[in-house]
């Protein structure tokens, strides 16, 4: 692996978009200039357009949390792998060999917060944190409107 000079090291992102380019090479595609293969990458994914591969690839953006296990699946690696060779997370953070399981010093009757659950991942950079926190209280209020739909329908359809 070629180093950069002192003072001009890579960021995360664009150690990840350098770690998925090589993956995804590596996994057949193409990804020179008007050969296709950031699209055929997009569609392989599924969850992200052309242009957002494409700022990954280049090392402007991470993707959204919900991406990564259809990243991984695209350039045959898991997500742990990608995440780590990258530098988004410690190799500490996520052992090779740890339970996939989040828990919590909270009974069991009560959740983990989205706090605890970042803890348990052992995310500390505080732009990922915020983003996992963000996404998991986005994810509760969404489930709660739904659970909160179905009984409001029906007291509508008796009235």
């Amino acid at each position: 692996m070629e180093t950069n000079p002192p003072g001009t090291e890579d960021t995360p992102v664009q150690r990840f978009g350098r770690i998925v380019s090589e993956f995804a090479i590596n996994a057949g595609y193409d990804l020179t200039s008007g050969s296709g293969g950031r699209a055929a990458l997009a569609r392989e994914i599924g969850s992200m357009s052309p242009s957002a591969v494409s700022r990954m690839l280049d090392g402007k953006t991470l993707p959204m949390p919900h991406q990564f296990e259809g990243i991984a699946r695209a350039v045959n690696s898991d997500v742990r792998t990608l995440l780590v060779e990258a530098g988004v997370i410690s190799a500490k953070s996520w052992p090779k060999d740890a339970n996939t399981v989040v828990r919590s010093a909270t009974p069991r009757s009560q959740p983990p917060s989205p706090e605890d659950a970042a803890d348990a991942w052992g995310i500390t950079n505080p732009g990922i944190r915020s983003m996992l926190i963000g996404s998991i209280k986005q994810a509760i209020r969404l489930q709660a409107e739904t659970d909160g739909a179905v009984p409001r329908r029906k007291a509508a359809a008796k009235g």
